[in-house]
């Protein structure tokens, strides 16, 4: 049945033309890599500072294609763009004047998304200064020959790089629009998955490879079926609407269930921990602090381990109450004649879906934590690297899963459309012809 969806899907000339089109856009995206910076040694095209901007950039290096650590123009990838969403994100659900705005419909998200690219460029410009000075002066041989570090050779490597995130922003914009899937998680998601073959290749310098890659494969295996069960799992709260009863009539009635999804959040709280785990890496990077740096470095240490988990804790049930109020949620269903079976509705059922919201918060919070924080314990003594373990590990096995389950939605309801309207026109030419 699988395979029959699949050949359908190149039988329709507009979701063929959408397929090939988004196929074509990562072809150039992956491109881009191929591009060195100016000023920049090209070896490291090719030849990662896999060390120290994987451990420095976690999970950021994840979202760039594993290419902070090399010189090319599209180093920074899609994560100013993202960074740029979650913040509007963020302000549409605190500030009334934006959330006023993004209540408008699409002239309003027009706005939204005309200012998530403006405020693109500035962030591109911080994390472009972050990666010159936390990875490129620390490692003199990546500068090209002849070059001195300086202010214009920085001026120049800045502006390269926030050109480049530019671009990738554009190339994902135009996947959205014209291609399949979301354009910004299908590019991290081609990223992640072009780092893999690299990544098992180093692996292959180890003694025992094959025994690591039989692990490695289990533990893809074992934590695809998680990602699964955990993505899909939600507990549907029952929703019964009032009866209406008008002469002989009764409207009303039917029950529905409003489904509350155990990992809520994504993978969003593992980004915002990441990123505020750069900024100290960066610090004492830049002044010297090696205290500081082994404490942040440290991904097997006590203090590592437990601050991200505490972040990770903190940030999720920070994001489920801002994208998730249900004080709004039990007024819209009291306006609309409808009540969960049992409670009162108003602030009892507010009540009711806050402590709901806070039980699956807290079993969604223990999850990623788990999926954040185990590769790293898991890798110690394999011989991989922090940035190894980042693309081999749960994190960007979740980007991936989350990713593919949305695009696969998206088809089947390209199929689903295509059938729907397949079946109207049939039926609207069987009446024609009765007409006539």
């Amino acid at each position: 049945m699988s395979e029959h969806k699949a050949l359908q899907l190149f039988k329709i000339p507009e979701t063929r033309k959408r397929i090939f089109l988004t196929l074509g856009i990562l072809l150039l995206y992956r491109f881009g890599f191929q591009i060195p910076l100016p000023g920049m040694n090209p070896s490291f095209l090719s030849d990662s500072a896999g060390g120290l901007a994987g451990d420095l950039f976690g999970v950021m290096n994840a979202f760039s294609g594993g290419a902070i650590g090399q010189t090319a123009i599209f180093a920074l990838g899609i994560m100013p763009y993202i960074s740029a969403s979650i913040i509007f994100s963020m302000l549409a659900k605190v500030s009334p004047r934006i959330e006023a705005i993004a209540k408008e419909g699409a002239t309003g998200q027009k706005k939204i998304n005309q200012w998530t690219r403006l405020a693109t460029v500035p962030i591109a410009l911080i994390q472009a200064v972050f990666i010159y000075t936390g990875v490129f002066l620390q490692q003199p041989e990546m500068i090209a020959q002849g070059m001195e570090p300086g202010f214009g050779l920085a001026a120049l490597v800045v502006l390269s790089l926030t050109a480049g995130a530019v671009v990738v922003m554009w190339l994902g914009e135009l996947i959205t629009e014209y291609g399949v899937g979301n354009g910004a998680s299908i590019v991290i998601m081609s990223g992640i998955i072009a780092e893999l073959p690299p990544s098992l290749l180093q692996m292959r310098r180890s003694d025992d490879f094959y025994n690591v890659l039989v692990f490695w494969i289990l533990s893809w295996i074992l934590t695809v079926i998680v990602i699964v069960y955990i993505t899909k799992g939600a507990r549907r709260i029952p929703i019964q609407y009032a009866r209406l009863t008008r002469g002989r009539r009764v409207y009303g009635g039917q029950k529905h269930f409003l489904p509350l999804k155990i990992n809520m959040a994504g993978v969003m709280p593992i980004i915002f921990a990441s990123i505020l785990f750069v900024i100290p890496g960066v610090i004492s990077k830049a002044f010297g602090w090696s205290w500081l740096s082994d404490v942040f470095n440290d991904t097997q240490g006590f203090v590592h381990v437990s601050l991200y988990v505490g972040l990770i804790f903190s940030f999720c049930f920070f994001w489920n109450r801002l994208m998730f109020q249900p004080e709004d949620i039990a007024n819209n269903l009291r306006e609309h004649g409808s009540f969960v079976p049992g409670i009162r509705p108003g602030k009892s059922t507010a009540e009711f879906l806050s402590q709901v919201l806070t039980r699956i918060t807290l079993a969604g919070a223990a999850f990623l934590a788990v999926i954040a924080v185990l590769p790293n314990l898991i890798t110690t003594g394999q011989g991989l690297s922090g940035r190894m373990a980042y693309f081999l590990g749960g994190t960007s096995v979740l980007i991936v899963v989350g990713v593919a389950m949305d695009l696969v939605d998206k088809l089947n309801a390209q199929l689903v459309m295509r059938n729907y309207e397949g079946f109207m026109k049939s039926s609207n030419a069987g009446w024609a012809r009765k007409d006539q």
